[in-house]
This record gives structure tokens, sequence and C-alpha cells, in this order.
């Protein structure tokens, strides 16, 4: 316990921590007060610290929804954020343009496709802030691993962040146990008490994040942290923070189990999978296997049987509150379900992305048009001519719920070669280095992250691609990618 304490207090984490409390607070302010004050305070800060401001930016992604939904003034934190550490790259570099401009294929693959999408969907009557909207969606992240992978690192600083994701962990597990327990009455914004949910969704776990998937896709990263810092302390034979570390990756595969999140579930085995055959640490099956069988009978189970004690004390709730996972991953074939998907679901997008494809095989229609994070905030000029009836759903918003159908919809057979350069682009990268345990992790997180894409609009999940892609980094600053300057 002395050592947790220290370290909470040690001089690196003893500022994050201030300003986690910090932003928390602003949360009190009118929104204008909150938009100026914490816009100086992070942009000083950022420039002061960049390594430090980006280990922020990984908790205040994760949490933006929350903190966003009750105070819109701390919405341009990270953009502000973002921007500062590029301008502290330009000056480290001493306006060295030609360094500067040099990228891989997979990043002028990913430059093409986001012009594509662009010229397309200006020229079939998408609004230019649409547009500007969707590009920033897709590119937003990008620019942190432009800024990471272009630099010279601190020394430790991955055990600082695999330490950030640890905390990010514990902050969203408690916060998602006093949903889970006040059966979403305490800790939520107003709106989000009152959300309508189905009774597939009732028995989720929200948190933080606003979205169970991206709960739980957040925990799989933090699993990933508590995985490596064990490593990192096993190996130096200290033993040091060991049963904290188990106590919290005990934890967070409990609550990352009551988000019943079926997509990320499978995301997770995909990424073990790959990596234990590849690596053939077989005893990471142990760990995992331990971590799961205690996640469930110290976690899982318990607080579902704490949801039944609060119902008996007379708190209102659907019965849906307490689902078994068996229940949870067989609705997935039920008719009822199968009928939804088609008729107004996923199976329903990938149709109509289909029948916009015929008629724009080319190019696509744009993007802007079809199931992405623009026509959430804008609309879409050609939903009515594919008989797609917003009022059916939530707030008049769809999805398409998988990034490949909104790419070939949107982008038509040259987006789909453009961003298969981009993700095979990649995979070379991380093929030629399938000799070292980092090479091979990449290899498996990127098979994952190829799996979400068919069932989540992943590369415009703004948490997940700020992780990915600073994992990304991490591995271009290893194997020497680009120029690396120091930031002073």
């Amino acid at each position: 316990m002395h050592r947790i304490r220290d370290t909470i207090f040690s001089k690196e984490i003893l500022p994050l921590l201030i300003l986690v409390i910090f932003t928390f607070l602003s949360l009190a302010l009118p929104s204008k007060i909150a938009l100026v004050l914490t816009s100086v305070v992070f942009v000083v800060y950022a420039f002061l610290k960049p390594f430090e401001s980006l280990l922020y930016l990984v908790i205040y992604v994760a949490i933006r929804p929350f903190l966003v939904e009750i105070n819109s003034g701390l919405k341009l934190i990270g953009d502000l954020i973002t921007f500062v550490l590029l301008v502290k790259l330009l000056i480290a570099s001493k306006f060295d343009i030609k360094g500067l401009l040099k990228f891989k294929l997979f990043e002028w693959a990913f430059f093409a496709f986001l012009l594509l999408g662009s010229i397309v969907g200006y020229i079939n009557g998408v609004s230019i802030a649409a547009i500007i909207f969707q590009v920033r969606t897709f590119i937003i992240m990008y620019l942190i691993y432009y800024f990471l992978s272009r630099t010279k690192l601190p020394e430790n600083w991955m055990v600082k962040l695999a330490w950030t994701g640890v905390a990010l962990g514990w902050l969203v597990s408690l916060h998602g146990l006093v949903e889970k327990l006040s059966i979403r009455q305490l800790l939520l914004p107003m709106y989000w008490k009152y959300m309508p949910l189905s009774d597939e969704n009732f028995a989720r776990i929200y948190g933080l994040p606003g979205n169970p998937n991206s709960l739980a896709l957040i925990l799989m990263f933090c699993i990933i942290g508590v995985l490596l810092l064990k490593h990192v302390y096993d190996s130096s034979n200290t033993g040091k923070y060991k049963k904290f570390l188990n106590i919290s990756f005990v934890l967070f595969i409990g609550i990352f189990l009551l988000t019943y999140s079926r997509g990320t579930l499978i995301s997770a085995i995909i990424l073990a999978i790959v990596y234990i055959l590849m690596t053939k640490n077989y005893q990471l099956i142990k760990k995992l296997v331990i971590g799961w069988i205690a996640g469930l009978l110290l976690v899982f189970y318990p607080v579902n049987g704490g949801v039944w004690l609060v119902k008996q004390l007379g708190i209102e709730a659907p019965d849906a509150s307490i689902v078994n996972l068996s229940d949870r991953f067989g609705q997935l074939l039920k008719d009822k379900n199968l009928d939804r998907m088609t008729s107004n679901g996923r199976i329903f997008y990938i149709k109509k992305g289909f029948e916009i494809y015929a008629d724009y095989p080319i190019a696509g229609s744009g993007f802007g048009t079809f199931g992405g994070a623009a026509t959430i905030s804008y609309g879409s000029p050609i939903y009515d001519d594919y008989g797609i009836d917003l009022s059916i759903y939530f707030e008049n918003k769809i999805y398409s719920d998988n990034q490949y159908i909104q790419i070939i919809a949107e982008t038509g057979t040259l987006g789909v070669i453009l961003f298969a350069i981009f993700l095979l682009g990649m995979l070379a990268l991380f093929w030629k280095r399938r000799d070292t345990k980092f090479g091979i992790f990449m290899i498996a997180l990127w098979l994952s992250t190829c799996a979400s894409g068919a069932y989540y609009n992943i590369w415009e999940l703004k948490v997940y691609t700020l992780i990915f892609f600073i994992i990304l980094a991490l591995f271009a600053l290893e194997n020497k990618f680009y120029k690396q300057y120091k930031l002073e």
C-alpha cells in the first residue's frame, strides 16, 4: 500500500491526478468560464509538459462524453492539446519541413482516401462543414501518431502510459459499479439517467464513455496495461505492486464482462489467440483464464447479486437489469433480433450500403452521406433516395455499425483500394518485425482492429484510435521510421 501511495503522489503522477481533479471541478463552472479557464490551463500545460499532457489526453478522451454532457465548456481540451503538440514538434524540428513531410505508404494512402471522400462528398451535395467534420473524425487521432512518432520519448514513458491505463481503468470501473448498483440513478448526467434503453441494453454498464462497447474497448487496453506492468515488475524480480495489479486485473475483467459487449469480446479473443500462438507464450492462457474466472466470481456475480438486493429493497427496475452472459450472447441468433437487424439494424445497413455502391461504384457517394460521424450531426442528402427513415431511430441518428460498408458506400472501389493499402501498409511494417514481441503484438492488434471494423465504426471511435495510434507511434519510434526531434 505504501508503494501505491508513493506512486500516486510521485512528481510524475501527481500533476496528472491534479489535472483530472481540476477537470471534474470545472464541471461546476458556467460553460463560458469553464471554456476559457480550461483552454488557458491546458494550452499552457501542453506547451510546458507535452508528453504528460498526452497521458492526460488518454483519460480525457475516454471520459469526454460524460464531461461534455454536463458542461459543454470542456469540449475543446483535446483539440487544443493536439494543436499545441504539433506546434511544439514544429518548433523542436527548427522548422525542418523536409523531415516533417516524410511519410510511410500507409499514410499516403490514408491522405488519398480522405481527399477522395471529401471531393466526392462535395460534388454530391454534402456541406463543407459536414465534410470537415468527417475528415476531422478520421484524422484527429492520427495527428497524435504524427507528433509522437517523430519525437524522442522521455525515459520510461511507456511504463507511465501503462500506469495511466490502470488509473483510467479504476476510474471507469468504480463509476461503472456505482451506475450498476444504483440501477442508473447515481453519478450520471440527467439526460443519461432517463435515456430510454431496450431490455437488451438496460443491464449493460455504459459508464463515463456513455457507451458499453466503448467502455469495453477501453477496459481491454487497461487490461493490456496491467499485463505489461506485471511483466515489467516480474522481470525485475522485485514483486512490486503485485497485489494491486492482480486486483486491478480482476476488477477490469469483471467490469468488462458487465458491459456484455459481444463485439469487443470477439476482438479481445482474436488479439489474445494470435499473440499467444505467435509468441508461444502459453503461460498467458493460464493468467487470462484465472483472471476470467476471478472476474466472474468476485465481480460479475456479486455485482448482479447487489442489483438483485437493491431491487428487493423497493427500487423499481426492469427484469432485464440482471442478465446472464449466456442469455446475452444467445440473443444474437434469436428470430426477434435477426428480424430487427434485417429491418432496421446491421443487416439493413449492409444492404443499403451496397445499394448506394451499385449507384456509385467507382468513387462512392462521398463523405457525409452514409452512416458516419458527419451524418449523425448533419444528416445525409441521399437518405430519402434510399428509403432510410431516421424517424424510427433513437434521436433520429444511425451509425452503419460496420466501418467497411460505410467505406464501400461513401468511397466506392477507389476508396476500398486506398483503405486496403492503408491497412495492409501497416501490416507489412508489423510483419517485418514479427521476430519481436512488439511486432507480434501489433499484428495481433491489427487483426483485432480489423475484426472490430465489421461491427463498429472503429476508425471513427476516438478513444480507440487514440490508443491505437499511440501504440503504433511507440512501434514507429522503436523501429526509427522517421527522424526524431528532441522537445525542450
